[in-house]
């Protein structure tokens, strides 16, 4: 090629590439991956992709996204868990969150301190391990369950924090971390604050057990996201996210994403940040929306 040529190809593809931004969303090459590992969930672009949730993720990464969440992971066939890993590994995306007992821990709640209930909490932690391996997950979501009114709070904590330690000794050595998620949804629930939460962590003492910070669930209980954040980062590993009011994308509501996620940023955080809410509005034009709005989010 001679330089004329090299030139002008070299041009066409400096313009090509200044371009990327202004593309639609569907229409953005893989090669533009998202600043921050947002991950969506199945379900989520089911009107581009379909409803098998291997197809899902093909179209995610073609988005730009680079992780994924499952909640339900736990609840898949084994052969359903694997096909699922092996796609992320091909694709190279990061496997996020999914629930340690298939999301009925608030059922069988850990401040009570009964055998039964902590036994089961245990046997489902070993379960997690295999799954684990088979996605090359690293983090897995616990809810200790409801306050229990009968019993002091110093009690139920304590009852907690037991639990919680025999979880700790068996996902250490893998390598593996329980997130602990304090929620919004009930006054109810033992655990809702991120100084309590905070708490937890280290009375467990362990690197298996830290928390999930949802930035959505945070602002409904307490607010002040940025300052808490800052007083609990050394014990954070995970993010998840959903405006408010609402638990739409990023820019449905009252919160300041596109700050928040540069200021995590900035911290230093590459880690996963789920996707933990509802599309704003239906069918393609709503998930198209979706992705335009992480767009706008990631410009920092």
């Amino acid at each position: 090629m001679n330089r004329r040529k090299f030139l002008q190809a070299g041009a066409a593809a400096a313009t090509a590439i200044s371009a990327w931004p202004a593309m639609t969303a569907e229409a953005r090459p893989a090669e533009m991956p998202f600043r921050l590992l947002y991950a969506p969930h199945d379900g989520m672009f089911q009107h581009h992709a379909g409803k098998t949730f291997i197809d899902q993720i093909k179209f995610m990464h073609d988005q730009g996204f680079r992780a994924i969440e499952d909640n339900s992971l736990l609840g898949r066939p084994v052969a359903e868990q694997e096909k699922i890993g092996s796609t992320l590994a091909q694709l190279g995306m990061t496997m996020g969150v999914f629930v340690v007992d298939g999301g009925d821990n608030w059922k069988t709640s850990l401040t009570t301190g009964k055998p039964e209930f902590v036994e089961n909490f245990v046997n489902t932690c070993r379960k997690c391990v295999d799954a684990a391996k088979r996605v090359n997950a690293k983090w897995m979501t616990v809810v200790p369950g409801f306050f229990e009114r009968r019993l002091p709070i110093g009690i139920q904590t304590a009852h907690v924090v037991d639990a919680l330690r025999r979880g700790a000794e068996i996902f250490e050595p893998h390598g593996l971390i329980m997130v602990l998620e304090p929620l919004s949804d009930t006054p109810d629930l033992f655990m809702r604050y991120s100084d309590q939460t905070y708490e937890l962590c280290k009375a467990v003492n362990s690197p298996a057990c830290k928390i999930l910070y949802d930035v959505y669930h945070m602002q409904r209980n307490e607010g002040n996201l940025i300052p808490n954040i800052e007083r609990c980062w050394n014990e954070i590993a995970y993010f998840q996210v959903g405006d408010n009011p609402g638990r739409k994308e990023p820019g449905t509501g009252e919160i300041n994403y596109r700050n928040l996620f540069k200021y995590i940023y900035d911290k230093g955080y590459r880690g996963v940040v789920g996707m933990e809410h509802g599309n704003a509005k239906e069918g393609r034009e709503g998930e198209l929306m979706l992705i335009k709005a992480y767009r706008e989010a990631d410009k920092f």
